[in-house]
């Protein structure tokens, strides 16, 4: 009765993988046996426990699990190559604006589109106040990086600028903050 239930699923997880009872060892007990220290981290412990359950199912379902928290699910998704996904995710609930932004710096030249996407996401989050002690640094990073997306895209800056401008424009309390920290940059 006291037993954690983590501990009892992980169990009964075993019993049934060791049987090869891969698929029914998955929908009973592979969400609640496997909890590591980040939502990344246990993407990854699932993934490796169940090499032929599609990697984006088992996403899918680590997402129905925690709702409400979607967006917490942006770093995985990215990292299974499942771009669209992790923007999808990134949009419907809160995201740390800094994941965002590094995501978005670092694909701004291989994957221009979600980069450009993960940028402007990550200044909603930021005009919106999601994400910790976020500081005018981090808005001037977010812009850079839709910036150097935007010209591998061969997307014109001034829709850039508009885009962004948009989004100060509706959220009127924390795009204020983004528009004191780009008035040089939007300036034209």
């Amino acid at each position: 009765m006291n037993a954690p239930l983590m501990a009892i699923a992980a169990f009964c997880e075993g019993v049934l993988l060791d049987s090869g009872f891969a698929d029914e060892a998955y929908a009973r007990y592979a969400v609640e046996a496997t909890y590591a220290t980040t939502n990344l981290a246990t993407f990854k412990a699932i993934v490796k426990k169940y090499p032929r359950k599609p990697r984006e199912s088992i996403l899918r379902d680590l997402v129905a699990s925690q709702p409400g928290n979607e967006g917490k699910w942006f770093a995985p998704a990215k990292d299974a190559g499942l771009f669209d996904l992790a923007i999808e995710l990134a949009n419907r609930s809160p995201s740390d604006p800094r994941t965002l932004i590094r995501a978005a710096r670092d694909f701004a030249v291989e994957r221009p589109e979600f980069a450009l996407a993960a940028g402007i996401t990550a200044l909603r989050g930021i005009a919106n106040g999601w994400g910790y002690d976020i500081t005018g640094i981090d808005v001037l990073d977010a812009y850079a990086a839709i910036m150097a997306a935007a010209c591998a895209a061969g997307v014109d800056e001034v829709v850039v600028k508009a885009d962004v401008r948009e989004l100060i424009a509706v959220t009127p309390n924390g795009g204020q903050f983004i528009q004191r920290m780009l008035e040089r940059q939007l300036a034209d």
